[in-house]
């Protein structure tokens, strides 16, 4: 149901203090917290005695206790002490995962903990770079993760969804170049010599004819990243030359959480009067509201997915990006499946 062996963001790095955390990561309940080190533990979250979840419990130093019978548990998983016994039941010791904090996240690795890399964490360069500032949140949406990927890759859905924001007609206008690899997708649109849409003309801080992109990349195991922006008509942008423009990197990590329901971590780098914090938070709050629509659209598509089992999907020409997204999934699931018998 889920690709295994893959890092997963799990939280925001602030979100994950000296209490337990309990969150669903691919349908396996994970419980995180923060050392008096400022070392992250990452467990299963369950005691092995009652099967209490852990994330209820309590911290007492750097052992986690169980908020049921008070049994201690240390940085390993290992049970240190337990009510009534004189050792130590030898079945006490639960599951440990791999757990990283990079580029503003915490991740946890699902799958082969053998297999578990740093170097393997997607690289999100713009959330750690100096140079620009990244912001966001995350919404817990109730629909299959892949449909999160199908709405971030064809992006025509903006003139409908969002048209007092980010949506024009120009889009649906522009044609689309696709180009995929073994593990990514990219769809490619620009749109030339058009008035720029509310969000970007004030970002611009101009009215007049732009070029705007939308620069789509899907990897998985289900991270999208849109380079966006807009720059004056002519002045050079889609031969590389952006110095007249704006950009910005939407960051989408779509963790699922069950088959029906999603993790969706999202923010936006840019490049742009850094220094400026109100505008910062002005665009995060811009983009909570652009993505709370998308979420309106998404869960209703969920249910009618549910309640329509008999009904597949309807491709069309726009949908390519999320197809070839899709096919990649669906090829590492049935290779995990295969490695798994």
């Amino acid at each position: 149901m889920f690709l295994q062996n893959y890092w997963y963001a799990v939280a925001w790095d602030h979100e994950i203090k000296s209490a337990p955390f309990g969150r669903v990561v691919c349908g396996e309940p994970i419980v995180l917290y923060r050392q008096t080190s400022g070392e992250l533990c990452a467990f299963e979250d369950c005691c092995p005695h009652r099967l209490l979840p852990l994330s209820k419990g309590f911290l007492e130093g750097d052992r986690l206790v169980c908020k049921y019978h008070g049994l201690k548990f240390n940085a390993l998983g290992e049970c240190v002490w337990m009510p009534g016994q004189e050792g130590i039941h030898k079945d006490s010791k639960i599951r440990t995962y791999p757990v990283a904090e990079k580029h503003r996240f915490v991740w946890v690795w699902i799958g082969d903990p053998a297999l578990a890399k740093a170097g393997k964490i997607p690289g999100l360069q713009w959330c750690s770079d100096p140079a620009w500032v990244f912001e966001g949140s995350t919404y817990h949406i109730n629909c299959n993760y892949q449909l999160l990927v199908d709405n971030l890759m064809d992006l025509s859905h903006e003139k409908f969804v969002h048209p007092s924001s980010i949506g024009q007609h120009e889009i649906l206008e522009a044609p689309i170049k696709v180009t995929s690899d073994e593990g990514s997708v990219t769809v490619t649109r620009w749109m030339h010599n058009i008035d720029p849409p509310p969000f970007w003309a004030a970002n611009l801080k101009s009215f007049e004819k732009c070029d705007r992109w939308q620069i789509c990349n899907f990897s998985l195991p289900a991270n999208v990243m849109i380079d966006v922006g807009v720059a004056s008509a002519g002045s050079g942008a889609p031969q590389g030359d952006r110095s007249k423009g704006v950009t910005g990197i939407v960051v989408d990590l779509m963790t699922p959480e069950t088959e029906t329901s999603t993790w969706y971590h999202w923010g936006m780098a840019r490049n742009f009067q850094t220094g400026d914090r109100g505008l910062t938070f002005r665009i995060r709050d811009g983009q909570a509201a652009v993505f709370t629509e998308d979420l309106e659209i998404l869960e209703a598509q969920q249910k009618n997915i549910i309640d329509r089992p008999d009904r597949g999907l309807l491709n069309l020409k726009i949908d390519a990006g999320g197809v070839h997204a899709r096919r990649i999934i669906e090829r590492e699931l049935n290779a995990g499946a295969r490695a798994r018998r």
